[in-house]
């Protein structure tokens, strides 16, 4: 009895560890760069996928967290611009409070820290892209630059981070 205990528990840690590993590979297209990003986030915002953000784009106000000059290289459809170290929040002030609103950086670690800004201003919607535009890149959907047009441009940030834009019909600048 007290064995078969012992390997029930057993049992259930290990596919509990497993489905763990397989739901944060899952969110992005390459492992090493999920256990990266997990290193960073707190998740003190909830998060979303890109693949649940490209299937509801609609559904959200797209917050861009990152600097213009990135911004302007690159961003996700409909974004708007709000950046990072001076954010500007003049996006949102006149929106409903209730509204869903997501938050993406380079791969998500700048946007967490803006979407606990809008949380204490009073936003109770706030989402954080995992893996962000990087692995929005990755998964090769449409990006637009500052005219508002189709480019497969990323700004990287830095030669360091950029290493993570793994899709080889990405232009990265930084």
């Amino acid at each position: 009895m007290r064995l078969t205990i012992i390997l029930s528990i057993l049992l259930y840690t290990q596919s509990y560890v497993l489905a763990q590993e397989t739901a944060t590979v899952s969110r992005v297209v390459n492992p090493k760069f999920a256990k990266v990003i997990d290193k960073y986030l707190d998740e003190s915002i909830p998060l979303i996928t890109v693949d649940e953000l490209h299937e509801n784009m609609d559904a959200y106000i797209i917050l861009d967290a990152r600097e213009a000059e990135e911004y302007m290289t690159s961003h996700i459809p409909t974004a708007k611009y709000v950046g990072y170290e001076k954010p500007d929040f003049s996006a949102v002030e006149n929106m409903d409070k209730d509204q869903k609103i997501i938050l993406y950086c380079s791969i998500g670690y700048r946007s967490e820290k803006i979407g606990e800004k809008l949380t204490s201003m009073g936003y109770s919607n706030v989402y954080n892209l995992y893996g962000s535009i990087f692995e929005w890149a990755n998964r090769n959907y449409t990006l637009h630059d500052f005219r508002d047009s189709p480019t497969n441009a990323v700004h990287g940030y830095n030669k360091k981070w950029s290493k993570w834009i793994d899709n080889p019909e990405v232009q990265v600048s930084y």
